[in-house]
């Protein structure tokens, strides 16, 4: 659940990203402004409220689906410039630490990278092209050679496409994907948040509903002397003519 903060200004209660958070309508008749208040404007005002919520949380989901599609790519993309760059320390004769070799080794998927040289030795192999497949399209895979050269091209976004080292590509890949588990976690917290509001929000409109039905109906007992209801001693005051018009 998102902790509230406190703003400077109204003294309004919200989140860590700054949604606001909804007041609970404990005492009816001292929020709408007594008991010959007039509702509409506080129904109204509830309805409006609600909406910006479920505007806000329709936004929120759309954002955390994109998190979730973006995140595996961005995870596969860093373990793929791991293994290049534990290829590329050990065709160098470089050491490699222990962590780096475990990535380069650990994912199911970049085994299948080097699948087309599996009858070389280990030597010759760090020497030669990478060999690999690319996607053309959904079902359509090309052969390709790899030719090493200590950096890889990262596309950006907006068809932008720059080569970094691979030391520092893996520090922004990195660090992106560290960005975007934070930003999905922030948004499902949000999304907890949005829903608790969304339901203060109904639990304030039914009960000032309940409470103006009640309003009415006391009101409509008040005014009544022989304890019927107005529209019974407008139909008692009927029969009663109707008798007359008999005799």
């Amino acid at each position: 659940m998102a902790t509230t903060s406190s703003s400077s200004k109204g003294q309004m209660e919200t989140n860590p990203r700054g949604i606001p958070k909804a007041p609970f309508v404990a005492d009816v008749d001292e929020y709408v402004g007594g008991k010959d208040a007039e509702i509409q404007s506080t129904m109204n005002k509830f309805e409006e409220t609600t909406a910006k919520y479920r505007y806000m949380e329709i936004s929120l989901q759309q954002r955390r689906k994109a998190l979730l599609g973006k995140i595996p790519d961005m995870e596969q993309t860093l373990q793929v410039v791991k293994f290049l760059q534990v290829r590329r320390k050990k065709a160098l004769g470089e050491p490699i630490e222990e962590e780096e070799n475990d990535a380069g080794s650990d994912d199911d998927d970049l085994d299948d990278l080097d699948d087309l040289d599996e009858d070389a030795d280990d030597q010759k192999k760090e020497d030669k092209p990478l060999k690999t497949l690319f996607e053309l399209n959904d079902t359509l895979f090309a052969e390709a050679e790899v030719t090493e050269t200590g950096e890889v091209g990262l596309w950006l976004g907006a068809n932008i496409m720059l080569m970094y080292p691979l030391q520092e590509a893996i520090e922004l890949l990195t660090n992106k994907l560290s960005t975007a588990k934070k930003s999905h976690e922030e948004t499902v917290e949000d999304l907890e948040f949005l829903r608790e509001q969304i339901t203060v929000m109904e639990v304030n409109f039914a009960r000032v509903h309940n409470w103006d039905v009640k309003r009415r109906r006391e009101k409509g007992l008040i005014g009544q002397q022989s304890g019927l209801l107005p529209s019974q001693r407008k139909q008692g005051n009927d029969d009663d003519s109707d008798d007359d018009d008999r005799d």
